[in-house]
């Protein structure tokens, strides 16, 4: 426990970190990659461009400084990045560097307003945060299913809609991987590591799982990243350069968007899974899961893309729902001005177990509109495609 003239000093900065705390970790990124550049391997180059990296950064430390003598409150949101961090394989050996660099960003920012005592508040803090995930991310490193990255060989891609393709992947050959002892769960991601010609570094990206089953393999689905004049470096890495043959490296299935099961059994509280675009693949994991657990609970299904040729999945979706006895399904095409937004979900039950993934703009209107409609923060589970810690959930 930090002590308290350490917490009076870290609270008495709350407003200095509202105030500067993007900048602040604009700069740790950018003098901490400066010195160690072999850490580019491991962050995402676009959540880097769009400044959501730096903003959901900001978000966590000032969390944590609001928090720090309860530091358990955080514990959802500490289990989520922790999470990310063992499927990216961040060890205890790179807390101390990321303390350094985001203690000396907090000197460069703020300049002679830091004195003495408030680095040296901040350092124990750092070290106190830095200890909570360290032991939650140790119990992670023991559980998962195989240490490192590991070979997998690809026996199927397809097209699962326009710029979205399906990989189904089997352990490679001499790999200590055994497919039928893995345990996988609806909702997870994999980490996928690859070694991309037009990058000097190599990267890591998670991609949802789309189906939990291991029958086939393991099977998770990449949308080609080209929008708003970005072009993924490993989306369009494995859309094509990547085919049934090749090998590639995963490290363990990891994740936090899971099913609550305490309610898969039960029919009184309907199950609502919302999506958009690439975001329905672990939507179709949990959909597979619940009618394979109990077809009788009452589903709402609710999907917003383009248009039909961007609809994913759409077949092995239907092929699920007619398995379910008691369904509701509602399909918004953008491009025929059909808009799913904040109005239309007064017309979800309530209440309801909801479970909603998609683009960062998609899960903020959706968010928003499902507190306002005082869907409880226990009923509503999300998984963005980008740092969850740069949403706000504006449940009070």
């Amino acid at each position: 426990m930090a002590s308290p003239k350490t917490l009076e000093i870290v609270k008495s900065t709350v407003p200095v970190l509202e105030e500067h705390g993007t900048a602040i970790t604009t700069v740790f990124y950018k003098n901490m990659f400066n010195e160690h550049p072999e850490l580019l391997d491991i962050f995402n180059e676009t959540n880097q461009k769009l400044g959501r990296q730096q903003t959901a950064l900001a978000t966590t430390v000032l969390a944590a400084a609001k928090h720090l003598d309860k530091l358990a409150t955080l514990l959802p949101q500490v289990t989520q990045i922790s999470h990310k961090h063992r499927a990216l394989q961040i060890l205890p050996e790179h807390y101390p560097i990321v303390g350094h660099h985001l203690i000396g960003a907090i000197k460069e920012v703020l300049g002679e307003a830091a004195n003495d005592d408030i680095i040296g508040a901040w350092t124990e803090a750092y070290d106190e945060i830095a200890s909570v995930f360290i032991q939650i991310e140790h119990g992670m490193y023991e559980a998962e299913m195989w240490q490192g990255f590991a070979p997998f060989t690809i026996t199927e891609k397809y097209e699962a809609a326009t710029d979205i393709a399906a990989f189904t992947v089997v352990p490679a050959e001499g790999s200590t991987v055994d497919l039928s002892k893995l345990n996988l769960t609806a909702g997870q991601y994999i980490t996928v590591k690859t070694d991309p010609k037009d990058s000097s570094h190599t990267a890591l990206r998670h991609y949802s799982l789309y189906s939990a089953s291991t029958e086939k393999g393991i099977q998770f689905a990449v949308r080609r990243d080209n929008r708003n004049e970005h072009n993924g470096l490993v989306s369009n890495h494995l859309h094509n350069n990547l085919t049934v043959g090749d090998t590639i490296s995963l490290s363990a299935p990891a994740g936090d968007f899971l099913l609550n099961q305490d309610l898969v059994q039960q029919n009184d509280i309907p199950l609502v899974l919302m999506s958009a675009g690439v975001g329905v693949t672990p939507i179709l994991a949990m959909l597979e899961a619940q009618v394979t657990a109990n077809p009788k609970r009452p589903i709402t299904w609710v999907y917003a893309c383009q248009n039909e040729q961007h609809h994913a999945f759409n077949e092995q979706v239907d092929k699920l729902l007619e398995k379910a006895e008691n369904v509701e399904k509602h399909i918004f095409y953008f491009d025929e001005g059909q808009i799913l937004d904040e109005a239309w979900l007064a017309n979800l039950p309530k209440p309801a177990d909801i479970y909603v993934c998609g683009s960062m703009m998609f899960m903020d209107s959706m968010i928003d509109g499902l507190m306002a409609l005082d869907h409880g923060v226990d009923s509503v589970h999300y998984e963005p495609f980008g740092p969850k810690m740069s949403l706000e959930l504006k449940a009070g």
